[in-house]
């Protein structure tokens, strides 16, 4: 514990005050990177500029009080990220390296078949939730200090590999030596067992954010320290990997001290400003469609649904290119842009995601965006006197989250808006860190899958870690 306490105060030494809390042997690294990456040929300011006409027009069109999906997917004047004026003059670039990939066998290859055809080791672990879920994680062993990571809502461990070797976090971070650790959260299609219930039953599909951080996380990371013996573990987490540990720190403060540093590609917990338009049109009605939809039977959030199709149609319009980029419906999402967008590489995201979540995800994330406030579920005025005591669910004590927190964002990043992560950095108990991606195009998704990961995020985020 001497160690470990010598080392958090080494760190918070070279951090300095708000506004400029970033170790400062990073600040000129970053300086030298921002410039040569962000100079991306054409559309990029129409990219960003459509982005955010699409998302004030998809919320506007919310407060229509009937036929909204009827309306939405018939017009032909609303705005698209893809059409002639932006994609003209790439389209045959576009669709040229999109089909350059398509015989990409790591489209179709197991995650641990993935990390094996890479020359590392790779082994399967599971844990069982206190409330059953079985739960199964994949490490990349090595001698150096434990980091956990974990994806994000639709995603799964493969998100951290399936950018190749020269952009995946895992494979990065095993070259560090790091003794690298890939969770995988309850519904995901890693993790679709229990002990009594199966997928088939409502009630294994009766949870949210909040139980993978209130079971789930503390499951694995109490597995993976008794495993290698350590004491603590580095946690990296991407979008709703952020939310469930927030979640995690605020109910269950116990597991902030098993915590060295808890770095969050693109926070999610506040959401009042995001720009998703499936957000914005889904959550002013998120309630309500969920209550219909679970009464149908249907409690998995599926990739290819009505809805999805007409936000397809409004943000992407049609052709090659749009059946290309807006294929998945995690970078539909999302969110998606040209700049940092490996498009040969689309085939084997195609073939890894959507990984599966729960109805209630969804729902829960919908709440936050009304509220503007980080909130435990919200069941209606009498459960939620029932479960909680008061018509109204509380909201997190983030000020409980003791762990070092390390914020990164950027300022086209359709979920994690920068004003909301200023909220977040605002209310945290012990936010040591807070750092903007020098890239005005770069995305949500980029935090995981950018063309220039490794000098854009990585080459930071190991200084950090070695920091600590």
């Amino acid at each position: 514990m001497v160690c470990v306490t010598q080392l958090y105060v080494l760190a918070m030494a070279v951090i300095s005050c708000r506004g400029q809390s970033i170790l400062l042997p990073l600040v000129e690294s970053t300086r030298q990177v921002a410039g040569a990456v962000i100079t991306q040929p054409l559309f990029q300011a129409l990219a960003q500029g459509a982005g955010e006409l699409i998302a004030n027009t998809v919320y506007d069109a919310t407060r229509l009080p009937v036929a909204i999906a009827h309306v939405l997917g018939v017009s032909e004047n609303l705005p698209v990220l893809i059409n002639n004026n932006n994609v003209a003059d790439r389209t045959d670039k576009i669709l040229a390296e999109y089909q350059s990939g398509l015989n990409n066998e790591d489209a179709k290859l197991s995650i641990d078949k993935l990390i094996k055809k890479y020359g590392y080791p790779v082994e399967k672990h599971e844990t069982v939730t206190e409330d059953g879920y079985v739960l199964q994680m994949f490490r990349i062993p090595g001698k150096g200090s434990v980091v956990f990571l974990m994806h994000g809502l639709l995603g799964s461990a493969d998100d951290f590999v399936i950018a190749g070797l020269e952009s995946g976090l895992a494979y990065l971070l095993a070259e560090e030596g790091y003794d690298v650790w890939m969770g995988n959260a309850r519904g995901n299609k890693h993790s679709r067992r229990h002990v009594e219930l199966e997928p088939s039953d409502a009630g294994f599909w009766d949870f949210s954010w909040h139980e993978i951080g209130c079971f789930d996380l503390p499951a694995m990371i109490d597995y993976v320290l008794n495993s290698t013996s350590a004491k603590t573990l580095k946690y990296i987490g991407h979008s709703q990997g952020t939310t469930s540990f927030f979640v995690m720190g605020s109910e269950r403060p116990e597991y902030n001290e098993k915590i060295d540093l808890m770095v969050a590609l693109s926070p999610v917990a506040f959401m009042s400003h995001a720009k998703s338009p499936f957000v914005r049109l889904t959550a002013p009605v998120g309630d309500i469609v969920g209550v219909i939809l679970q009464g149908f039977g249907l409690h998995e959030f599926l990739p290819d649904s009505n809805i999805l199709r007409i936000i397809k149609r409004i943000m992407c319009g049609t052709g090659p290119i749009a059946e290309i980029i807006c294929y998945n419906s995690l970078l539909l999402t999302s969110g998606f842009g040209f700049a940092e967008l490996n498009v040969t590489n689309l085939p084997v995201i195609h073939g890894h995601t959507p990984s599966g979540a729960s109805l209630k995800q969804v729902v829960h994330y919908g709440q936050g965006f009304n509220s503007g406030d980080f909130k435990q579920y919200d069941y209606g005025r009498l459960k939620n006197l029932r479960i909680y005591g008061n018509e109204v669910p509380p909201a997190y004590a983030l000020e409980k989250v003791t762990a070092p927190v390390s914020l990164v964002y950027s300022a086209d990043d359709w979920m994690a808006h920068p004003d909301d992560v200023d909220a977040l950095y605002q209310r945290l108990g012990n936010a040591v860190d807070i750092h903007k991606v020098p890239h005005p195009q770069f995305n949500h998704i980029d935090f995981i899958w950018a063309k220039h990961f490794k000098i854009l995020i990585f080459d930071r985020l190991r200084r950090l870690l070695t920091a600590f």
